[in-house]
Formats: structure tokens, sequence, C-alpha cells
């Protein structure tokens, strides 16, 4: 037994006071980090109303990993206990973060395409739009902006285009009102996102398109899906690969793993010449950097179909996405 197996199991006999089960049976620990001697926990609380529910659990869990197993720190924060019935209970399901740097770089098209790419290759496949303030997954996919519905569970039902589920903020907000939410705000919505949507039940993949950069979004992430597979998308210039590997440094911290790089914007095809027209070489940079691969590199294009964004099965970059999509399915299943 490894010693986080350790700390798990002797923490998951601890019961929460608010409705007399342990955590194990709660599935209440949603996430557990070990540094040295200092112990990161997220405990999941029946009544999240009550104060004396979470003061008790603070001082058991406190004896535990203090007295009985000697740890010297403990990081301890607690969120709802949601309903068992939320997409992040069921087993099946995987998720791939697509995080950039930067703005600008095609983080979300390239997040569109490869939804479209798995479900061609079969997947049931659903998109979260958290890329909070910069939301147009909507826009890619070509979607009436009106609010989500709800179903008689008062779960919000969302929206499908080309076959794939899609949530996104868009959805929830005045046409043309920016968005000036802060942290709280932002963690609650990513809340409905992941406990309060009513997904299709054979869900295989969910995936997340990210907010540029390294803010509270991404960081909230991790508290929803500890260990998120992530693709880091930049261009090959370097005001772009540079930040990007911040992004990715960030996701190692977060403890997320590095499925690849795609380096979008790679080149531009002009009859038989290759045009680089924002360099080259930065994909490259930022996968060896970050210790993984250069998983694709995407040129740019315009999809035949004379859609501004997603491109047919049967077109060149159409066959790149698939490719990639091949690619990701079997080390993201190898995995599981």
């Amino acid at each position: 037994m490894t010693e986080k197996e350790k700390l798990r199991e002797t923490i998951g006999k601890i019961v929460d006071p608010s409705n007399e089960k342990s955590l194990a049976d709660n599935e209440a620990i949603r996430h557990l980090a070990i540094d040295g001697k200092s112990v990161t926990l997220l405990v999941g609380v029946a009544n999240e109303n009550s104060d004396e529910a979470k003061k008790t659990l603070r001082r058991e869990l406190a004896k535990a990993i203090k007295r009985d197993l000697g740890y010297e720190g403990l990081k301890l924060d607690f969120e709802p206990l949601k309903k068992k019935d939320s997409i992040l209970q069921k087993k099946n399901v995987r998720y791939i973060g697509v995080a950039s740097g930067k703005g600008g770089v095609g983080k979300s098209t390239v997040a569109a395409n490869l939804a479209l790419a798995l479900k061609r290759l079969g997947k049931k496949v659903g998109i979260i739009d958290a890329d909070i303030y910069g939301s147009n997954m909507p826009i890619i996919m070509d979607m009436e902006i009106r609010p989500p519905k709800a179903n008689e569970n008062e779960k919000i039902i969302p929206f499908n285009k080309h076959g794939i589920e899609l949530i996104s903020t868009e959805f929830f907000m005045e046409e043309g009102k920016p968005l000036m939410w802060r942290g709280p705000m932002l963690s609650k919505m990513l809340e409905h996102f992941f406990y309060d949507v009513d997904w299709d039940e054979d869900t295989e993949y969910i995936i997340i398109d990210l907010p540029p950069g390294t803010g509270d979004v991404a960081i909230d992430i991790q508290r929803f899906i500890p260990e998120c597979r992530m693709l880091i998308v930049t261009t090959p210039h370097p005001s772009a690969s540079r930040v990007a590997v911040k992004a990715g440094f960030a996701a190692k911290q977060l403890n997320h793993s590095i499925l690849g790089v795609i380096e979008n914007m790679s080149y531009l095809k002009n009859n038989d010449d290759i045009l680089r027209i924002f360099g080259e070489g930065g994909g490259k940079e930022v996968a060896d950097k970050l210790n993984t691969a250069l998983v694709q590199q995407i040129p740019i294009g315009q999809p035949e179909s004379g859609h501004h964004s997603l491109f047919g099965m049967k077109e060149e970059l159409g066959v790149l996405y698939l490719g990639l999509a091949n690619k990701l399915i079997k080390a993201v299943e190898k995995d599981s």
C-alpha cells in the first residue's frame, strides 16, 4: 500500500456528522496530495451549511493526519457533497483540457474540431466551454444563443450540435454584455457545469476549453478533476510558445498529465510553397521544455464547406484532426 493509499484509507473511516456516513462511503475525498510532511485535502461535506459538522470534521481529520500519522501540516478545504448522479461520478468519462498560454492561438477551434473528430470516430462527446470571459464555442459550433432549459429533476439540459453536447456561460449571459465576475462566482458556474448539467449517460469524453493563462478557472478545474489530461496549444511564434510553456508547467504543478503539444497555424500552403508565417519551431520548443510530445502540427486553412471553423472529415485538416483524435484515444484509453 502506498503512502497516499494508506492516508486515504485512514481518513476514509472518519464519519461526516451531517449524514452519519464515512468519508469513503460518501466518496467525499475530492482531492488528496502529499508534499513531504504536509497534506492538502479537499473534502465534500453533506450539509454545507453546518458549521458544527465542518468543525468536527476538521478536528477529526487533523487528529488522524497529524497525531496518528505524523504529518506536520494540513491544508484543508470543504465543498458541498454533491449528488452522486453528476458527470464526475461516472467512471467511464475521460476529461481532456485544451489550454494555451495566451489568447489568439486558435485554442477553441482546436477544441471544437477535436471534439468533432472524436465523435466521427464513434465516441460520445461533450464540451464544457470553460473559457469564461472569452466563451465563443457556441459561435464556432453555429449555435443559437438562448437560455438552456431544465428537466423534471431540475438539471440543466445541455445543447446538442453535430451530435455533441455543449454547455457554455454564453447561454447564461445577456447579449453583448461583458462578464465581470471574480473567483468565487466563476467557481460557482463551473460547479453548475459539472454537477447540475444532465449529461448523456453514455458520455465517454468531455473536452474542456480552458481560458488562456493560469488564472482562477484553470486552478478551479483541478478541484473538480484532480488529474485532468491536458493538451497545450501554441503557434510557432515565440510570443505564443514562451507563454505556452508556463501554462504547461502550471498544469503539471496542479498534478494534471500532459497529453502533448499542438502547434496550430503551423504553416500556410500556397500551391507548392510552404509559408512559415509565424516562424517555426515553437511547438517543438514547448514540447521539449515540458518533456512531452509534439502530437500534431496544424496548418492555416479554410474549410472547403465555407464554414468559418469546422473541417470536414475528408478535408486535409479534417484528416489531421482525425489522426490527432486517434492518437489521443490510444493514449488515454491505454492509461485508463
